[in-house]
């Protein structure tokens, strides 16, 4: 019973997702890929009129979508290409925008080798957000039956004449049916230009690719190419080393001069402050000479003032006198060991202690 209701409640969802397509309402694309169109053409019961740009753009008619048709290659699909389509889906308020995607055998006849297949361009377009239908193996040209069978009310595209298959612009009969609109070019990006920086820029992609684990046979490369492009990516490689060990070698001597510079300015700051402190302790006003000037006063008060020699101010030496119990023989001693030491700068006191000691020799 359970599985009753979830697969009739899935396929109620189906349906209303279909009918909300179908009005053009919030459609499931946004969340699953867009359906691909149905071989058989649009099937619906509601009567199907025909437009004028006028009464689109007013939102009429109320009870369906304006279904616009945009058909292209595809190739590579890009911002451009993406860009193109959500102008197609905006141009009025209302809109099922359905996409044409040319296959391989026409895309090849008329304009050229496609790198992506017809197969990986649906699935591209499929998954473009803009996107509601997806019309597979469109035709080159548009006709009457093809525009009936899908109920297509307008075609956009841009408004430069597209030359191809004999015909100076396929969609001149479009234009002069009223059913055209016109888009804007994305300036600097189409697949002519992405195949062209390829094109340009072959060696790198193909070592790219070696790089990456393709071999040379899945490239189409040469054995001597091959070994070429082996060759210059070992040298890239030593040039990608040799760069990384000067940019290390460069920020290793940024980093010494910083320190450098840090190690000076602290030397010259600290050189700086040991002259200010010498100066201070060892210069005339400082500490040093104040503890010179106090030690010399201590030393001069405590040993006295000895005057020079040769002064007429000195006291004469006085010899010791003789006690009375001396014996006679001390009495009789040499005058010379009893003299005081003669000093010879004096010549006075000499001549005084010579009168001295005549004078005693005769006293005895």
């Amino acid at each position: 019973m359970a599985g009753r209701r979830r697969g009739r409640g899935s396929n109620q969802q189906q349906q209303q997702a279909a009918s909300q397509s179908q009005k053009g309402g919030p459609r499931r694309a946004l969340r699953e890929p867009a359906a691909f169109a149905k071989t058989t053409g649009y099937e619906s019961d509601i009567p199907h009129e025909k437009l004028t740009i006028a009464q689109a753009r007013r939102g009429t008619p109320a009870h369906r979508p304006v279904r616009v048709y945009a058909d292209g290659i595809f190739d590579l699909f890009h911002s451009g290409h993406a860009r193109a389509l959500m102008q197609a889906k905006n141009v009025f308020p209302n809109t099922h925008l359905i996409v044409g995607v040319c296959s391989d055998e026409l895309t090849h006849k008329f304009k050229g080798y496609t790198v992506m297949t017809e197969d990986e361009r649906y699935d591209a377009l499929r998954h473009c957000r803009y996107v509601d239908e997806v019309v597979r193996d469109a035709p080159w040209t548009l006709t009457t039956e093809f525009l009936q069978k899908h109920k297509i009310d307008f075609v956009a595209h841009d408004d430069i004449p597209y030359t191809s298959a004999g015909s100076e612009d396929v969609y001149k009969h479009i234009k002069e049916a009223g059913m055209f609109v016109a888009t804007q070019r994305t300036e600097g990006i189409s697949t002519s230009d992405l195949i062209t920086r390829i094109v340009r820029d072959y060696d790198i992609y193909v070592r790219r690719n070696l790089q990456r684990g393709y071999t040379a046979r899945e490239l189409n490369v040469g054995f001597i190419n091959e070994k070429k492009y082996r060759l210059q990516n070992q040298v890239d490689k030593m040039k990608e080393t040799v760069r990384t060990v000067e940019e290390k070698s460069k920020h290793f001597v940024y980093r010494v001069e910083e320190k450098s510079q840090d190690l000076i300015h602290k030397w010259e700051e600290k050189s700086r402050e040991f002259i200010s402190n010498f100066l201070e302790l060892f210069g005339p006003e400082g500490a040093w000479h104040v503890i010179q000037e106090r030690s010399g006063r201590m030393l001069q008060a405590l040993s006295p003032y000895s005057s020079p020699r040769g002064s007429p101010s000195s006291s004469p030496t006085r010899r010791r006198s003789v006690s009375p119990d001396s014996s006679p023989a001390s009495a009789s001693a040499s005058p010379s060991s009893l003299s005081p030491p003669s000093s010879p700068s004096s010549p006075k006191r000499e001549s005084r202690s010579r009168r001295k000691a005549s004078s005693k020799r005769s006293a005895q």
